[in-house]
């Protein structure tokens, strides 16, 4: 009975593996015609599935029928896959890998899951490709004006009208490499190539390297209050042309310097920064903004001086921060040439003040000329020239003796007085001076100590 047993179990273990021998096999004749467990393409489960049905699926995910280009100056272009015979294809790498699969190894793959990524395999006819490229307009940008121009703007510039292009071999080659990868957005910025100049257009681009360093130049002028500099605007005027308008070069080929340019742009620089025998215009401490006329006092610029300082450095290609010559100086130069320390003598309200570095540190009341007898003090700015200690001043009818005086313009000047008891209110119409400005002597060595030669004077009424 035992021994039966045993045979029974021997045959039923027989019959068992038997039977998932020929189950097993069935399963590997199965996967002979599709693709075995684990299989995974792009994301798709291929197990079990035919080479054409994973074709279909793969092509679906490609989910595109047309792609669109991006040019190098922002347009888009779309072309559908129909309008150059695109056909989508994974067939041939399908095939591949299905028959490096071994249908009676399916069981190994239970355990080995397979990802893989194929690229599509793109057919399309490239004479229609081109013929939609000329189409969709993506060349139009390619029939611009191609030219090298020096013209005049805010100095001369170079208008460089040539352009690069598109190589037309190069586009078709990312476009077809673009496709192969499944991009249907696709930019062709790189496809661009520069065209070659022309001999005139070489020898233009020579010519505009000698003009560009011609008018740049490296002279700033510091006028005090501001800087002026040479700029390519200013400069472009000192560029000898001919009757046409064209550069003149002289025997060595080199451009020739306009020396009128230099003598416009100093009659500019002297109008606009010489100040001396020109109209001021004052703050007064009464509040009123005031125009004075006439006087001494301003920057008046040494226009001879200048022109040859810029001929000469500018021929040299000097670089520098330049401060100008001055036939007069002023005690600050720039336009505003007053400045923030200067003596103020209000002449209507018989007062003196001195201002430095805009603090007001003295304030006084004084005696101006007699305007009833017709010595009224001038008007203007004027400044202190000298500074004397001990004088006895003369005039018609007159010898007084001061211990400070500053004379101003002329015989005109600040000094004290100690001949007189009281000082400001309209003392001055019948009884002022001859001119001068009399302070007070208890004042006056203060406001000597303060002042110093250069200092201007405002003097109004």
């Amino acid at each position: 009975m035992a021994k039966r047993r045993g045979l029974m179990i021997q045959l039923t273990v027989i019959l068992g593996f038997l039977l998932l021998t020929i189950l097993y096999f069935v399963i590997g004749f199965c996967y002979q015609e599709g693709f075995g467990p684990g299989t995974f393409i792009n994301g798709i489960y291929c197990t079990g599935k035919s080479v054409e049905q994973v074709n279909e699926e793969l092509k679906k995910q490609y989910g595109k029928d047309s792609f669109s280009l991006q040019d190098a100056y922002g347009h888009t272009y779309i072309i559908g896959f129909d309008e150059i015979g695109l056909n989508i294809d994974y067939i041939g790498q399908l095939e591949d890998i299905q028959s490096a699969q071994s249908p009676y190894l399916w069981i190994m793959n239970l355990f080995d899951f397979r990802y893989r990524t194929l690229p599509p395999q793109i057919v399309l006819n490239e004479d229609l490709l081109a013929k939609a490229l000329e189409n969709c307009g993506i060349y139009r940008d390619n029939e611009k004006t191609q030219n090298v121009e020096i013209l005049l703007e805010q100095g001369y510039v170079l208008k460089d009208g040539m352009t690069d292009i598109l190589d037309k071999d190069m586009l078709k080659t990312v476009i077809i490499e673009a496709l192969k990868t499944g991009m249907t957005e696709i930019d062709v910025s790189s496809c661009y190539v520069d065209l070659p100049y022309t001999d005139q257009m070489l020898k233009t681009l020579a010519l505009w390297e000698k003009v560009d360093a011609f008018q740049t130049c490296g002279i700033v002028y510091d006028m005090g209050d501001a800087f002026v500099e040479l700029t390519p605007e200013i400069v472009s005027g000192w560029i000898m042309l001919s009757e046409k308008g064209d550069f003149l070069l002289d025997s060595s080929g080199e451009l020739i310097l306009k020396e009128e340019g230099i003598q416009e742009f100093l009659d500019i620089l002297c109008a606009e920064y010489t100040t001396y025998g020109s109209t001021h215009t004052f703050q007064s401490t009464r509040g009123d903004l005031i125009t004075i006329e006439g006087g001494t006092y301003g920057n008046e610029i040494d226009r001879a001086a200048e022109e040859t300082y810029l001929k000469q450095a500018f021929l040299s290609g000097v670089e520098e921060v330049h401060v100008p010559s001055y036939t007069r100086e002023a005690y600050v130069r720039g336009k505003d040439d007053i400045g923030d320390t200067y003596v103020e003598v209000d002449m209507t309200e018989q007062k003196l003040y001195y201002y430095e570095d805009g603090k007001l540190l003295l304030e006084t009341d004084v005696v101006t000329g007699n305007t009833g007898r017709r010595m009224g003090t001038p008007e203007g700015v004027n400044y202190v020239y000298s500074m004397q200690r001990n004088r006895t001043l003369r005039g018609p009818g007159y010898a007084s003796f001061v211990k400070y005086w500053m004379p101003v313009t002329g015989n005109i000047g600040l000094h004290d007085a100690s001949w007189r008891k009281e000082f400001g209110g309209e003392i001055y119409k019948t009884n002022g001076s001859h001119g001068c400005i009399n302070i007070p002597p208890d004042v006056m060595p203060e406001l000597y100590e303060m002042l110093e030669i250069g200092v201007p004077v405002v003097m109004f009424y």
